[in-house]
């Protein structure tokens, strides 16, 4: 359920002003409508990931919520490695950064041990 709301509120804060996440995590703004367009999209996917998690939160032992929890593994193993790049391999730092990757690492190692248990 946390992790539902964590994901329904990044989604809507990027789909409502883009500008505004993205400036908290890398320290730059979305100056272009093609950027604008490309955050809300992101945001529109993490909508949709925030409602499946929450339509699933009573269904752990179903192979459909395994695999959601899989995917979200995936998600956050790869927001955690990009947004660590961005910290440590270019110039893009904004104040939540290594906040956020250390939340994103955290739910992975969750997400980690959700699949081994649930076997």
């Amino acid at each position: 359920m946390v992790i539902a709301a964590l994901e329904v509120a990044t989604g809507l804060a990027l789909l409502g002003s883009p500008s505004v996440p993205v400036s908290l995590l890398v320290g730059v703004s979305l100056d272009t409508p093609g950027a604008l367009m490309v955050g809300r999209v992101a945001g529109a996917a993490l909508l949709s990931l925030g409602i499946a998690c929450w339509l699933a939160r009573d269904d752990g032992q179903s192979r459909a919520a395994r695999g959601l929890v899989a995917a979200l593994l995936l998600y956050n193993v790869a927001v955690a490695a990009l947004l660590a790049y961005a910290g440590l391999g270019t110039t893009l730092a904004g104040v939540t950064l290594w906040l956020a990757v250390v939340v994103h690492a955290a739910v992975a190692v969750w997400c980690i041990a959700c699949l081994r248990t649930r076997r």
